[in-house]
Order: C-alpha cells, then sequence, then structure tokens
C-alpha cells in the first residue's frame, strides 16, 4: 500500500521541500512505495523553486530539488495524504485551523520522528541562514520517519 506523505513548512521555499527531496532521494535508494509532497500554509511564493542557497545545500548532499515549486496547502490535502508533518508548531496549528472534520491524515511535527535530539521544530534557514544545519536535522528526522512506516 502506497504511503502519502505531504511536508508543510511556512513558505514552501527550503525546509519542505527539502524534506521532500530527502525522501524522494531514499525512495529511489531503497525501493519505497511512498508518494511525496511539499506545500507551504503561506502563499507568497506559489510557483517558485526552492530558494537557490537551500538547493545549493541540498546539491552538495545529493539531492536535486530544481524540479519542485512551491504550492499552498489546501483544503483537500487532508482527504489526499495519509501523512501531513509540518516543520514546527505555528505551521502545525495552521494545519489544524485548516482541517476539514472528518479528514483521516495524521498531522505531526518533523521532529517528532527523531525525539532523541531534543528539537522541538525545524528552524527556517531562510532567516537563520544555517542551511546546513536545518537539513542535517531534517535527514535525522526523515530516517526516524521512515523506520516507522
Amino acid at each position: 500500500m502506497t504511503t502519502r506523505i505531504l511536508f508543510v513548512c511556512l513558505g514552501n521555499i527550503c525546509r519542505s521541500p527539502s524534506a521532500e527531496g530527502v525522501v524522494r532521494a531514499c525512495i529511489a535508494e531503497r525501493g519505497l512505495d511512498i508518494q511525496t509532497d511539499s506545500a507551504g500554509t503561506g502563499g507568497w511564493h506559489v510557483g517558485d523553486p526552492p530558494y537557490g542557497a537551500m538547493q545549493k545545500t541540498a546539491a552538495k548532499r545529493g539531492y536535486d530539488l530544481s524540479d519542485l515549486r512551491a504550492r499552498q496547502v489546501s483544503v483537500s490535502d487532508f482527504d489526499s495524504f495519509d501523512q501531513i508533518i509540518a516543520m514546527d508548531a505555528d505551521n502545525l496549528h495552521n494545519l489544524r485551523a485548516l482541517r476539514s472534520t472528518g479528514s483521516q491524515a495524521q498531522l505531526s511535527l518533523l521532529t517528532d520522528f527523531a525525539p532523541q535530539l531534543g528539537a522541538d521544530h525545524v528552524p527556517d534557514p531562510y532567516y537563520t541562514r544555517d542551511f546546513d544545519g536545518a537539513l542535517d536535522l531534517i535527514e535525522h528526522c526523515i530516517d526516524g520517519l521512515l523506520a516507522q512506516l
């Protein structure tokens, strides 16, 4: 059975497309049956590619984000995905507010999948400028997520 996962951050140009890129690489490596996408709770960057510095950092680790384009989360996503995973508590709060009654999608934080790290969110490298640190955390959390699937 295919697992469908949506990664969500604020603008869908740094953290969530990176998480999608990491999972896509794992799918290719391990032959996993996962469909993935990413989106933002805000619509400022709809149609834009991931942020250049994030793409460059990801590419150094073998993740190609160049074909991704930002989009905004929609109500229909709650019916299209099994898991919707937010990068921080603010985005999780916004997802809960948007979620329709009866949706079966599981909502969680990405950091829930690596509790041993003690992180409660993935810091936004658009503001912190720590693209490597954000990607390190995303990779650890994705390992935990895939171990649970």
